[in-house]
């Protein structure tokens, strides 16, 4: 059964309800991947406070915005696309406005940061959250670091 936040677990009771709804939206997405439900709960909390503190005012209120917690469907995976990108690794790639960091499939960034040092080390948080790799990558393109973070 999808969570809501109407019917959420009690571990997030104490959220407030932006980072509530993001980490039910986590859990649901981590369920539908299939992790277990007690691996899914804490990591999603967690997620969803760093989220929530590395997220603008304007991001904050767009998602307040968007209503409940996607429900997940009968088959399971909500969409084809999953926002949370899990199992993906982070990389750290030029962008016309500065240097993105963005899931490794990710059609487009996660975030745009005009220093190079800030993004890399958004997306080294991302990644040892996530459990899964860094790539760095240098302005023509070729790759400057790689690190994993998987257990």
């Amino acid at each position: 059964m999808p969570w809501t936040m109407n019917d959420y677990p009690s571990s997030m009771k104490n959220l407030n309800s932006i980072t509530k709804k993001k980490a039910i939206d986590i859990a649901n997405s981590m369920i539908d991947e299939g992790y277990e439900e007690g691996r899914a709960i804490p990591i999603a909390i967690e997620q969803a406070k760093e989220w929530h503190s590395n997220a603008s005012g304007e991001e904050l209120e767009e998602y307040k915005r968007h209503g409940k917690p996607a429900e997940r469907s009968s088959e399971g995976k909500r969409h084809d696309n999953n926002p949370e990108r899990l199992e993906e690794g982070e990389q750290v790639i030029s962008h016309e406005d500065g240097w993105a960091v963005q899931s490794a499939d990710a059609k487009k960034p996660d975030k745009v940061f005009s220093d190079k040092q800030e993004a890399v080390k958004r997306a080294r948080d991302i990644a040892k959250n996530k459990g899964t790799s860094l790539t760095v990558y240098k302005y023509d393109g070729s790759i400057q670091e790689t690190k994993s973070y998987k257990d």
